[in-house]
């Protein structure tokens, strides 16, 4: 899967499940969360927690999260290391990883209550998924298989990957779901003159209406 596939995808998703768990809410417009956090009403403790998770996602680390296995590994294993490894999927793509950056989400988390560092966990163990690691299960499981990464011819790779975006059906369809959500959200911010607040902070203007 590519670029917009990972990202677009990972964000609907991401959306989604902040949808779910707003709809659990005595409110569904997220300026009246942050409103309820910054002067408390009658909520039950464990509902100001859950506003309070739902109003700090920084859906800049979403998107960045959805692509952080590809950021780690294209340019290492393929320009900087290419000798080495000749392997656009490594260390980032491992299960190891994806491991270790969610124990220290969930220290950053339970320690201070920011969700970052768990975001971009979460996010990259679903690149993970999307890239169907199960079936490549050396890279998945290393170092259980032994240190060294399957090794793979990766001249004219790029130009591979766009002829497959032109004729894979496996390719080419989730980029375009991915597209077509990364357009729908954009235009939903620019509708929202949510714009530059996400770019500021990562944050998601709705205007839906209280129920």
């Amino acid at each position: 899967m590519l670029l917009f596939g990972h990202t677009g995808i990972t964000l609907g998703l991401a959306l989604g499940a902040d949808n779910a768990l707003r709809s659990r809410l005595p409110f569904r417009n997220r300026s009246k969360v942050a409103e309820e956090i910054a002067n408390p009403s009658p909520l039950a403790p464990q509902l100001q927690g859950l506003a309070a998770m739902v109003a700090s996602v920084d859906y800049r680390l979403v998107l960045v999260g959805s692509i952080l296995p590809d950021i780690i590994d294209k340019p290492m294993g393929i320009y900087l290391f290419g000798d080495t490894f000749s392997n656009g999927r490594i260390f980032g793509h491992s299960l190891l990883f994806f491991l270790i950056i969610l124990l220290a989400g969930l220290y950053r988390y339970l320690r201070s209550g920011r969700l970052g560092i768990l975001v971009l966990s979460l996010c990259s163990g679903f690149h993970l998924i999307l890239d169907r690691m199960w079936l490549e299960t050396r890279t998945l499981f290393w170092p259980l298989y032994g240190l060294a990464f399957p090794r793979y011819d990766m001249t004219g790779w790029l130009a591979n990957l766009i002829e497959a975006l032109k004729t894979d059906p496996a390719v080419y369809w989730p980029e375009i779901v991915g597209m077509l959500i990364l357009i729908l959200f954009t235009l939903e911010l620019l509708r929202n003159r949510g714009l530059l607040s996400f770019l500021r902070n990562g944050i998601v203007k709705w205007t839906t209406t209280t129920s």
